[in-house]
């Protein structure tokens, strides 16, 4: 029996739901351990660790720029496959325990090019997919909200590998994981890109524009005030309001499953909020580390957690497709250039939150971090009033002759 013309579009985005929640739980599921890894198998110090964790972030970084400008030249499966066969490659590598330099040339050839999975697969639901994902930003929300979802499974996947077969355990079913992922990237039905229609076209702007770079400025700040605030938390609750590392869980906790309906509600908010609604993400994150720097309850601190879930969702969901509205005939790029915004911001937050912890204190840290999310609410603000600018500078350029 024939499908329906809705079933196709419907079984596509569903297969692509599957692959964002398959690579979620992998790469979740190594990734609170991969560090514990190097200190206790492989015996690293902390120097050591560093810099494999930076090169393998900046390999990512440069494999997702490229293999998004690849995808933008010609559309399809390939690229997402590749990335994550390196990675499950490279993490199959590691069970051999290499030496350290041939652990950075592992990092540098395979293990990056697992940060570029992620931006493929959302690069596929906006240019491949029909339906509810084609709709300017309607896929995306569910896409996030899979992922959010992933990293509540993962961390205690690996955590019960870990006390079981321990890191070798591990690290088999991050590559097995990476396996499933291609797998799934091959079933998702690739008919031609939806083409962008001449309105769209017309709003399409170079890389270098002002409201592109604002933009990614703003997400990068963001990112920076996030991670650093993951990196400032647990001290912060341990050291200074004496807690017990217990109620630094829960805070994470309730963060990821405010996450999940924050993400799918944006289904119901109108395209047209979009830009406002990141405002209002970013304005939360604000508000959250002004309370936390504030609060000394440990209840009050975990309740006020689910504003920093609700920021990331929205900022999370939001973000990828303002890009991707920016950019509308070049999705690869436009996705990876949101996704490096947040390993950029991972790769600094170590640093700035370590060096002002030690200067300042853990408090004054957090309250940093709130003065970098109001920055990136300023930064954002003059996106939303150059956008339109750019645009109807391109809409009212003379056409060339004949």
């Amino acid at each position: 029996m024939e499908s329906t013309p809705a079933s196709g579009p419907r079984r596509r985005f569903i297969t692509l739901l599957i692959t964002v929640l398959l690579l979620g739980i992998t790469e979740s599921m190594i990734g609170p351990y991969l560090v514990l890894f190097g200190a206790e198998r492989l015996r690293l110090s902390a120097l050591e660790i560093g810099v494999f964790v930076s090169l393998t972030a900046i390999s990512g970084m440069a494999t997702s720029v490229w293999l998004g400008r690849r995808y933008d030249h010609r559309p399809g499966r390939w690229p997402a496959v590749l990335a994550a066969s390196l990675a499950g490659t490279g993490y199959l590598l590691l069970l051999a325990t290499p030496p350290y330099p041939l652990l950075l040339l592992i990092g540098v050839v395979f293990l990056g090019a697992g940060s570029a999975v992620f931006p493929q697969l959302f690069a596929l639901a906006k240019s491949h997919a029909d339906g509810v994902a084609a709709r300017p930003g309607g896929g995306t929300p569910v896409l996030r909200s899979a992922w959010s979802l992933a990293w509540a499974i993962g961390p205690l996947a690996g955590g019960a590998l870990l006390a079981g077969p321990g890191y070798s355990g591990v690290l088999a079913a991050t590559a097995c994981g990476f396996c499933l992922v291609v797998v799934a990237v091959l079933r998702v039905d690739v008919r031609p890109p939806v083409a962008a229609r001449p309105a769209e076209a017309s709003r399409d702007r170079p890389l270098t524009s002002r409201a592109v770079a604002l933009s990614i400025a703003g997400f990068t700040l963001f990112h920076v005030a996030m991670f650093s605030g993951a990196v400032v938390l647990p001290l912060y609750v341990t050291e200074v309001l004496h807690s017990s590392p217990g109620g630094v869980g829960w805070m994470f906790s309730v963060c990821a499953a405010a996450e999940i309906p924050a993400a799918l509600a944006l289904l119901l908010a109108p395209d047209r909020w979009r830009q406002r609604m990141i405002l209002i993400g970013m304005g939360l994150m604000f508000a959250y580390f002004a309370l936390v720097a504030a609060f000394t309850g440990i209840v009050a601190l975990v309740i006020v957690h689910i504003a920093r879930g609700v920021a990331i969702a929205v900022v999370g969901a939001l973000g990828i497709s303002h890009i991707q509205d920016l950019l509308p005939t070049a999705p690869g790029r436009a996705t990876t250039l949101f996704a490096n915004s947040a390993t950029a911001g991972s790769l600094v937050s170590g640093i700035a939150a370590g060096g002002i912890s030690h200067a300042l204190g853990y408090r004054a840290a957090l309250l940093v971090c709130a003065v970098l999310s109001a920055l990136a609410w300023l930064l954002f603000l003059l996106t939303q009033r150059r956008a339109p600018v750019e645009t109807n500078n391109s809409i009212t350029e003379p056409a060339s002759p004949r």
